[in-house]
């Protein structure tokens, strides 16, 4: 079959197209239930470009497939994965989706309705259960006020689809006007620039009082600000760091405003809590089928052009999801 190979760990110059064998028995992640899938569409995000120059926690060594979320049709499926032949399904595998075949996880993935079409489906399980499980930690209850960093990006978009259902306001930090138009559009409810005195309009937009959360999937050098952006009592969540770098927590501001910091890897969480990827993967479905899960598809590459899609998400070019269609 067909694939899009990371052959060094030199970032995503070194993907191509080549042929492989078809997946082997089950997904490392799966307890041995086979599900093997005909891939309609691939989602890909910063998990990939990570991988590729081997910087990603759940890594794993070149040569590999690449692609982090997929969305298909079930062409073999273990009795007990709660998968048959011919269900819809998407979920994210972390890598193995850029190719003609991939295995999925049942815990990782949910039955695709109808009504949602194979690209969006590729758009939905890795930002969509990043977001609710983001909102869950942090505790945050109706009438709340969350800011939101990366706000454009996968997990950002995704994070303000789901305000509405938190019943919370969210306040977008962005870097442009287009991502600030985006983030209007997929429901926050005020902007403030990333290139300005944001932190002073975070404060002048809640009283002075500060946010009840900040959700941050980007890292590096503004961990401050956001802590400072809180009120006391309030909550940041680390999502991630698509920014780059891995700041440093001054810990005294946790001290002195009884603030607290949280992270949300759900893997672990699970080996402690088990139950808890069962329950986001639920929630997840819920929403999908409740039809109150709309992914932003910033852009659509063909198979023959995923490299593009990898290296746009590099540059940091991509609006919501960079999503791959195959034939």
């Amino acid at each position: 079959m067909r694939a899009v190979v990371i052959e060094n760990l030199v970032g995503p110059g070194a993907a191509r197209l080549a042929e492989v064998d078809p997946p082997g028995h089950a997904h490392h992640r799966a307890a041995g239930r086979r599900v093997l899938i005909d891939v309609r569409a691939v989602g890909l995000s910063v998990i990939d470009v990570l991988q590729s120059y081997g910087r990603y926690q759940y890594g794993v060594p070149a040569p590999y497939v690449s692609g982090s979320e997929v969305a298909g049709v079930v062409v073999d499926a273990d009795p007990e994965s709660g998968y048959v032949v011919g269900d819809r399904v998407a979920g994210i595998v972390f890598w193995g989706g850029l190719a003609e075949q991939a295995l999925i996880a049942p815990e990782y993935s949910i039955h695709l309705p109808d009504a949602i079409g194979y690209t969006e489906g590729a758009a939905i399980y890795l930002n969509y259960s990043t977001a609710w499980y983001a909102y869950f930690r942090s505790g945050v209850k109706p009438g709340g006020t969350v800011l939101v960093h990366g706000a454009a990006g996968g997990v950002g978009t995704a994070v303000l689809d789901l305000a509405a259902e938190f019943g919370i306001s969210a306040i977008a930090v962005v870097s442009t006007d287009e991502k600030a138009q985006l983030a209007l559009d997929r429901g926050a409810t005020h902007v403030v620039r990333s290139d300005g005195a944001w932190l002073d309009e975070v404060k002048q937009l809640t009283g002075a009082r500060g946010v009840d959360v900040v959700l941050d999937p980007v890292g590096g050098d503004r961990i401050t600000d956001s802590l400072r952006a809180l009120r006391v009592g309030g909550t940041l969540v680390v999502i991630g760091f698509a920014g780059g770098s891995i700041p440093a927590i001054p810990a005294n501001r946790l001290l002195l405003r009884n603030l607290t910091v949280t992270g949300i890897s759900m893997d672990t969480m699970d080996v402690e809590y088990p139950g808890t990827l069962v329950h986001v993967r639920d929630q997840v479905q819920r929403l999908v089928d409740a039809g109150r899960i709309t992914p932003h598809i910033g852009a659509r590459f063909p198979f023959e052009r995923a490299v593009e899609a990898l290296e746009l998400i590099e540059n940091r070019g991509a609006l919501g999801k960079v999503v791959v269609e195959l034939p």
